[in-house]
């Protein structure tokens, strides 16, 4: 399985520490950087790995930023993508169960390393259930093709 993993400035140190950890785990990894603690803004790394998700150049992505949130933001505004800003590891586990997310958000302020490594194991533990699942995930896909609010 190829993992696409980016984060922020906020978010490096910990896509690093999880970047090691999964490569030892056997997983291959993109890495989409950052690579440093100067400041960069999230939306141009969440793209990069919503775009490498989207474009089948990996299975999944991991970002990283402060909160996770506006790497959820972000990726979420890119077709094809199912973002879950996740803080536990049952929200890992119904992300994928019920909603197939393909990109996970973490938020390195909010959870520490150990934490971080229980949620994306149960995160890339867990199959999407499908059945009645199914049907949400496909009208989530159909909302991406509108472009005006409903009046």
């Amino acid at each position: 399985m190829k993992i696409s993993l980016g984060a922020d400035h906020a978010g490096f140190e910990l896509k690093d520490k999880l970047k090691k950890w999964l490569t030892v785990k056997g997983f291959e990894i993109a890495d989409e950087g950052t690579n440093s603690p100067d400041s960069v803004d999230y939306p141009d790394y969440a793209r990069k790995v919503a775009e490498d998700v989207v474009g089948k150049r990996a299975d999944c992505g991991i970002l990283v930023c402060g909160s996770g949130i506006g790497m959820a933001i972000a990726a979420n505004k890119i077709a094809g993508v199912r973002a879950a800003n996740v803080t536990t590891e049952y929200e890992a586990q119904l992300s994928r169960e019920h909603n197939n997310a393909n990109i996970l958000a973490l938020g390195a302020r909010i959870l520490s390393e150990e934490d971080a490594r229980k949620i994306v194991t149960k995160w890339l533990d867990t199959q999407f259930a499908g059945g009645r699942h199914q049907q949400r995930v496909e009208k989530i896909a159909a909302l991406e093709k509108y472009s005006e609010p409903r009046r």
